[in-house]
């Protein structure tokens, strides 16, 4: 996330952080870095300017706290301001009434479609009964798209292929929510490649019509400061509530993120971090700020791992490894808990003490995710009895292994040894154990 950015702020940072002391001249020097990393991240150039000035009278008017050095003073100040400059506090839906009725607006290629059944996926997930229609009568394919999107993740979807009315498709999606019952009715409108009246006006008169709790501006995050600007647009004709970033896992240079808020005066609510329906979420400014700083962002990594690990499996697991029954069997399904967490880059990047742009580069030197999907694929070419005693693969049996997972018969052998290794730390481990609850203490094991 916003990796380029983070890398310059980080570098920035640690230089100030080496001279042990903040002079007027060293600040100035950080300073100056900051800000054309800012700038060449494509924030608003009035955002970057009130944000190095809060940041300069800040770092210069402040007193030096004990035990606190100087540099840790500089970051704690830095991330107070980007948390302000991505919006300050989280920002949560309105979803009073029944139905509550949420509007999405943008242009075309933003993402609108894909996020009206990311959020419905979502809010379903919250127990809330969600109905979807398209109101978008130019492109029929959307219409297509929504209907395919609301089978997949099991969320109805209101149509009218026929009409040729948007506004008359809004309100009798409206009818249908109230009448049967429907908590949230999300509304996915038209767009187009570029900002006309009678786009803003359709968006208008849908939103007079439905009067909608929310009216949600999609905003692809890789577009630069031209969205910013379009989102202005939009919030003076049609007026919004907030915001959605898509893309937010791409190469995304952050300057949407970072100027939205102080240009349009609207918070970001949700970001779409992947392509996947689950890959969506809401959006925290002080954790996005915590990860551009290399502090990692714990919360949200353990918030990923509840909702996508089964908790009962983690347990089983835990137990096996602590009674030395682990088998490539038990492996295999940790490293598929772990796969679902996410790309292994952004779960590091998670990690407190992990998150710097420095230590991410060594470790993605250290850590292949090809090479997991490779493991996985020699363990899926055993048998299930070669897999719960590993002891009895041999030569012929690695040779036919290797080739129906498409690897060596020495990629085989290292994953035998490496396994083999990890057995014996972990009958280290239950010793360890016993002689701690011998004297009444616990050793703390994590499922991965």
């Amino acid at each position: 996330m916003f990796d380029a950015l983070a890398e310059r702020v980080q570098s920035a940072i640690e230089k100030i952080a080496r001279k042990g002391r903040i002079d007027k001249e060293t600040l100035e020097k950080g300073l100056r870095e900051i800000k054309l990393a800012l700038l060449e991240a494509d924030v608003n150039y009035k955002i970057v300017s009130d944000f190095i000035k809060d940041v300069r009278e800040k770092a210069l008017g402040a007193e030096v706290v004990k035990g606190v050095n100087p540099a840790q003073q500089l970051v704690k100040i830095v991330y107070d301001e980007l948390v302000e400059a991505l919006g300050g506090e989280a920002a949560k839906l309105d979803l009073k009434g029944k139905p509550a009725v949420i509007l999405l607006i943008g242009l075309q290629g933003s993402g609108k479609t894909t996020t009206a059944a990311k959020l419905g996926a979502y809010l379903k997930k919250q127990g809330k009964k969600v109905l979807l229609t398209s109101a978008d009568v130019y492109r029929p394919a959307a219409m297509l798209q929504l209907k395919k999107l609301g089978d997949k993740i099991g969320v109805p979807v209101f149509l009218m292929e026929e009409e040729k009315d948007a506004v008359k498709i809004a309100e009798k999606a409206l009818e249908k929510a109230k009448s049967e019952g429907y908590d949230v009715l999300i509304i996915d409108t038209a767009g187009r490649l570029h900002i006309d009246e009678e786009l803003l006006d359709e968006a208008r008169r849908i939103r007079e019509r439905v009067n909608p709790n929310e009216t949600l501006f999609v905003i692809d995050s890789m577009t630069g400061q031209e969205s910013v600007n379009i989102a202005k647009a939009f919030n003076d004709a049609v007026g919004m509530t907030g915001i959605i970033l898509t893309k937010m896992d791409s190469d995304a240079r952050g300057g949407v993120a970072l100027s939205v808020k102080g240009v349009t005066g609207k918070p970001i609510k949700f970001a779409g971090t992947g392509e996947k329906i689950e890959d969506f979420e809401p959006f925290h400014p002080d954790r996005v700020a915590s990860r551009i700083l290399g502090m990692g962002d714990i919360v949200s990594l353990v918030e990923k791992a509840q909702e996508v690990i089964d908790e009962k499996k983690a347990l089983s697991l835990q137990e096996k490894i602590l009674s030395g029954e682990f088998t490539l069997e038990d492996f295999r399904e940790q490293l598929r808990m772990i796969r679902k967490l996410g790309p292994l880059h952004q779960i590091l990047s998670m990690i407190p003490g992990l998150g710097s742009q420095k230590m991410l580069k060594q470790l993605q030197q250290v850590i292949d995710e090809k090479k997991l999907k490779r493991i996985e694929a020699i363990i899926d070419s055993m048998t299930p009895e070669e897999r719960r005693n590993h002891a009895i693969i041999n030569a012929s049996r690695k040779r036919r292994i290797a080739r129906g997972s498409g690897t060596t018969v020495k990629e085989v052998d290292e994953l035998l040894r490496q396994f083999a290794q990890a057995k014996m730390a972990m009958k280290q481990m239950r010793k360890m154990q016993k002689k701690l609850a011998k004297k009444g203490g616990r050793f703390p094991f994590p499922f991965f």
